[in-house]
């Protein structure tokens, strides 16, 4: 079991900058993919930015050139820096992991943390 904790939330002005951390209790290494989701009340769970262990990213066409993902094996550690915010990536915002086995996928969620872009 994997455990996630996300640190870095707050509220911000628009065109602000913030950055979110996730934690992982175990060694990221082995996950094949890790990133982040936000959600807003009311709405599903989107993808904002995600990571494979490879290095590759992929973006939400909605925050692309503004969110960059990054992560760090060693202190196993998933990084969003998110630049020129708006108030619509107002959202609580999911630390995720993936681990894809040969019979089954195990996913795991953190807690969450809100990010809110208000003036």
């Amino acid at each position: 079991q994997v455990q996630l904790v996300e640190s870095g939330g707050g509220l911000v002005q628009p065109g602000g900058s913030l950055t979110l951390s996730c934690a992982a209790s175990a060694n990221i290494f082995s996950m094949n993919d890790m990133g982040w989701y936000r959600q807003v009340p009311g709405k599903q769970r989107e993808l904002a930015a995600t990571i494979t262990n490879g290095g590759s990213t992929n973006y939400a066409d909605s925050v692309k050139g503004r969110f960059t993902i990054a992560r760090d094996s060693g202190r196993n550690m998933v990084y969003l820096q998110m630049n020129s915010l708006k108030p619509e990536d107002t959202a609580v915002y999911y630390c995720y992991a993936q681990k894809r086995l040969l019979v089954k996928t195990l996913d795991y969620w953190g807690q969450g943390t809100q990010v809110t872009v208000s003036s």
